[in-house]
């Protein structure tokens, strides 16, 4: 026979009885990281306001271009590039955007792996050096990928070479500072059986360290060209080669099938990019776990 629901209810808090007395702490009220968490949120809320009030942001506006913003769809289909010559000039600017990702994120990913190795503290244990370093990084990646791009055209001129120095400068800081994270994050168990073996300081980053950290950092890699093929449409806008520069082209003179054509064309890219990233992202694990 089941318990009545009496004896249930009563063991029940004989239960919670018991708990708070065994742990008085966990069920005490926090009156103060509940102040500081009330706060927060009114702050945040203060904050979404005065922004909307300071940016003179008009729900009136947004609710009326919804209407022209269905023309420009509507203006978008069916897609349409035109004549064969100029979808080989699409394909091949696709293709050039894509190289420019790759080549950005690759040289990025290869220049800020040992700086990477230099600004991690279980690495290099010196406070200044490691401020000094951290602060580099950070100042390179605050820098828009975009505004790299048009530095780098001045420097060396219009092309795709501006766009892959401009990926290449933006993600190095980025990168450098994923990689450092993921050594310090690592587990210290392996290092630590290495240097009891007798292995040196090149020892313990090698066999201590680099296995903990290649399928994180490559995964990152992974996912930063998937992205960066994007960043390379945009920057391709502004003369650093790639599709980007078709795609204004074609919307200044309004040709919006041939705007969704492109856009779908990118869409694809960046489809077929991340089913290939994802099974080398598996494939490194399953090597790692031995799966």
């Amino acid at each position: 026979m089941s318990a009545p629901p009496s004896f249930l209810r009563e063991r029940a808090m004989a239960e919670e009885a018991g708990l708070r007395s065994r742990h008085p702490d966990a069920f005490r009220a926090h009156w103060r990281r509940r102040a500081g968490v009330v706060g927060g949120l009114g702050a945040a809320l203060l904050l979404f306001v005065f922004a909307l009030w300071d940016l003179d942001v008009s729900w009136g506006r947004v609710i009326g271009g919804i209407g022209r913003l269905g023309e420009f769809t509507e203006l978008m289909f069916p897609p349409r590039f035109g004549t064969v010559e100029r979808l080989w000039s699409y394909l091949h600017a696709l293709v050039e955007t894509v190289a420019i990702a790759f080549l950005g994120t690759l040289l990025a990913a290869i220049l800020a792996a040992p700086f990477g190795f230099l600004a991690a503290r279980n690495v290099v244990p010196q406070a200044l050096f490691h401020f000094g370093l951290r602060r580099v990084l950070d100042t390179l990646r605050s820098v828009d990928t975009l505004i790299w791009a048009l530095v780098w055209i001045n420097v060396v001129g219009l092309g795709p070479f501006a766009g892959v120095l401009a990926i290449m400068s933006s993600d190095f800081g980025a990168f450098g500072k994923l990689f450092s994270e993921a050594l310090e994050a690592a587990d210290r168990k392996p290092v630590e059986g290495v240097v009891s073996a007798g292995g040196g300081p090149l020892h313990r980053v090698r066999f201590g360290l680099l296995p903990q950290v290649l399928p994180v950092v490559a995964s990152q890699v992974l996912y930063f060209f998937e992205s960066n093929t994007r960043s390379a449409t945009i920057i391709g806008i502004v003369g650093a080669g790639g599709i980007g520069q078709h795609l204004y082209e074609q919307i200044k003179i309004l040709e919006w099938g041939h705007v969704s054509f492109l856009v779908l064309l990118v869409l694809a890219a960046v489809f077929v990019i991340d089913a290939i990233s994802a099974r080398l992202r598996f494939a490194i694990i399953g090597q790692r776990t031995g799966v």
